[in-house]
C-alpha cells in the first residue's frame, strides 16, 4: 500500500500557509470540511459554548494548539470566550500569533509554550479542548491529572484520539501507529482514566466508524499516500480526483455523525469535573 508520513506533510502544509492570512482561512475552511473529528466536535462545542456564553465570559484552555483551527472556530462564534492556546512546538505557536493579532480583538487569545506534563495552571477553565494529542504522550494519564486540575469545580474536558481500532487498519511501514505512544483508545480505557483524574465522563463515543472510515480512507488516507509518492504530479491528480469523490465522501461523515458506532477508529470524551 505505501508508507504515509503525517508530519512532514503537516509541517510542509504549515510552511506554505505561513505567511498568507487568506490561504490560512482557506487551510482551515478545508480541514473542517474534509476532517470527520471536527464534525463531532464543533458540533459539541456549539451545544455546550452556547450555554457558557449566555452566561457571559468564561475560558477555554486549547492544550495542544497546533494550527489553531479550533480556536479561530470558537472565537468566531463565541462573543464572551477568552482562550489560552498552548503548544510545544515553537513555529506553530507564532504563525499563530502572526495570524490571530490580525483576524481577532485583541486580549481574546495567548499564545504559549508549555509541557502538558508539567503544566501547572489554576483551576481557572470552564473548558479544556485537548484534540489528536494524548495518543503522542506515554504519561498520558500525568496530563489528564494536570488539565483536571486546570479545570473549575463543574468545568468540562473533551478530548479526541484515535481509537484502538485504528492499529486494525494501519498498514504495514504506516507512520501513522509509529508517530504515537499508543495506538489509540478504548471507550473504557479513557473513561477510567478521566475518572482516575476525577473527571465524570459523560459522552464517550466512537468516531470513525463504517462510514466516516470510508471517507477518511477516500479523502484523506489515499491522497496521502499518493502525495508520498509523486509529489507535485499527485497535486495535479488530486484536482481530478477531489471533485468526484467530494460530494459522496461528505454525505458519508454526514452519516457517521448521526450514527451511535459500535467501534470506529476515533473515539471522544466529555467529561466534566
Amino acid at each position: 500500500m505505501g508508507t504515509i508520513s503525517y508530519d512532514p506533510i503537516k509541517n510542509r502544509l504549515a510552511g506554505f500557509i505561513r505567511n498568507s492570512n487568506v490561504l490560512r482561512r482557506i487551510f482551515y475552511f478545508l480541514l473542517d470540511l474534509l476532517f470527520l473529528r471536527s464534525w463531532h466536535l464543533r458540533r459539541i462545542l456549539k451545544r455546550e459554548g452556547d450555554k457558557l456564553d449566555q452566561k457571559g465570559k468564561w475560558k477555554l484552555l486549547d492544550a495542544g494548539s497546533g494550527f489553531g483551527q479550533y480556536d479561530r472556530f470558537l472565537l468566531n462564534r463565541f462573543k464572551n470566550l477568552e482562550i489560552l492556546a498552548i503548544d510545544v512546538k515553537d513555529d506553530y505557536l507564532e504563525d499563530c500569533r502572526h495570524y490571530f493579532q490580525k483576524e481577532i480583538e485583541e486580549g481574546r487569545i495567548e499564545f504559549k509554550r508549555a509541557d502538558l506534563l508539567t503544566l501547572d495552571i489554576p483551576q481557572e477553565f470552564d473548558f479544556i479542548i485537548c484534540i489528536d494529542v494524548l495518543e503522542h504522550i506515554e504519561e498520558d494519564q500525568k496530563v489528564i491529572q494536570n488539565l483536571a486540575d486546570s479545570l473549575k469545580k463543574g468545568g468540562q474536558l473533551l478530548m479526541h484520539s484515535p481509537s484502538h481500532f485504528s492499529e486494525e487498519d494501519a498498514d504495514e511501514g504506516e507512520s501513522f501507529v509509529g508517530e504515537h505512544a499508543r495506538a489509540g483508545y478504548s471507550k473504557r480505557d479513557i473513561s477510567k482514566k478521566y475518572q482516575a483524574a476525577g473527571v465524570t465522563p459523560v459522552n464517550v463515543h466512537y468516531t470513525y466508524g463504517i462510514y466516516g472510515h470510508l471517507a477518511w480512507m477516500t479523502l484523506i488516507k489515499y491522497p496521502m499516500i499518493l502525495l508520498n509518492k509523486s509529489g507535485i504530479a499527485g497535486v495535479l491528480l488530486l484536482l481530478v480526483y477531489y471533485p468526484i469523490v467530494l460530494l459522496p465522501c461528505l454525505l458519508l461523515n454526514l452519516a457517521d455523525l448521526f450514527t451511535r458506532n459500535v467501534k470506529g477508529n476515533g473515539v471522544y470524551a466529555l467529561g466534566v469535573r
